[in-house]
């Protein structure tokens, strides 16, 4: 069986990753669609006429059995809309909330996002539905997902730079310091010793990509078979550079 990974670019290799640990008899097609990318800053009814084009197009080539939406912004938007479209199993990436307002002990909790993440009504429906009683503060970081593509192509990045997007995510209310910062951008965890480098102290920086691949595992039955043909990965606009075409080979990917 085929799964489909989607992400607006690189980011989502995070939960590729934990996806094919859980599943290796699985083809899986990841698709980068760096032809919007970043996508924080589209408009909603742009965003979602361009998405489902998008997925149209994929669905029909590769029959796939399972779709993952390795994107916060883009699950915030188009999970209802591949639902009605689509009868097979749809995995979205939403903000980890419920498993961070379970977790803080200060209570004190912090979601690092894209600003199309923190403007969605989606994300504030989480908060007011599972962190009543937590302070969540929502950061927008707007530069945090370009930061960590270069840094997952050349192995370094500007520790100001990301050190100015994640500042916002530390309070300190009498003592009740911040303990728990969601990664609410799959783009975010290869970044993530680079975060706790630079923190002021010491948080739990939640990763959902395990969770999101666990649940995939759940709705599709084992088959039992050992796969024969190599996971691809292809890109909306087009051949990329060769450094990214070593990435992707990194990952055992084909670029198709």
């Amino acid at each position: 069986m085929t799964i489909l990974v989607f992400d607006s670019g690189i980011g989502g290799l995070s939960v590729l990753r934990e996806a094919r640990v859980l599943m290796p008899e699985h083809r899986f097609v990841y698709v980068a669609d760096d032809a919007s990318f970043p996508i924080g800053g589209w408009e909603e009814g742009a965003l979602t006429v361009r998405l489902l084009d998008v997925f149209d197009d994929l669905v029909e080539r590769y029959q796939p059995s399972m779709i993952i939406v390795a994107c916060n912004t883009a699950s915030t938007i188009i999970l209802p809309h591949l639902r009605k479209r689509y009868t097979i199993p749809i995995v979205g990436t939403v903000p980890a909330i419920k498993p961070a307002a379970e977790r803080t002990a200060s209570g004190q909790v912090s979601v690092l996002a894209t600003p199309g993440t923190v403007q969605r009504d989606y994300t504030r429906s989480l908060v007011a539905e599972f962190a009543r009683d937590v302070n969540v503060r929502l950061v927008g970081a707007e530069n945090l997902a370009v930061l960590a593509e270069e840094f997952m192509l050349t192995g370094s990045v500007d520790d100001a730079a990301v050190e100015a997007e994640i500042s916002d995510c530390f309070t300190d209310r009498l003592g009740a310091r911040t303990d728990v910062v969601v990664l609410a951008c799959t783009h975010y965890p290869f970044l993530a010793n680079v975060f706790r480098r630079l923190a002021p102290w010491p948080v739990d920086w939640l990763n959902p990509a395990e969770a999101i691949g666990r649940h995939a595992q759940s709705l599709l039955e084992h088959s039992g078979e050992i796969k024969d043909v190599q996971d691809v990965a292809e890109f909306t606009k087009g051949r990329p550079q060769p450094n990214m075409l070593r990435l992707m080979s990194g990952f055992g990917l084909k670029v198709v």
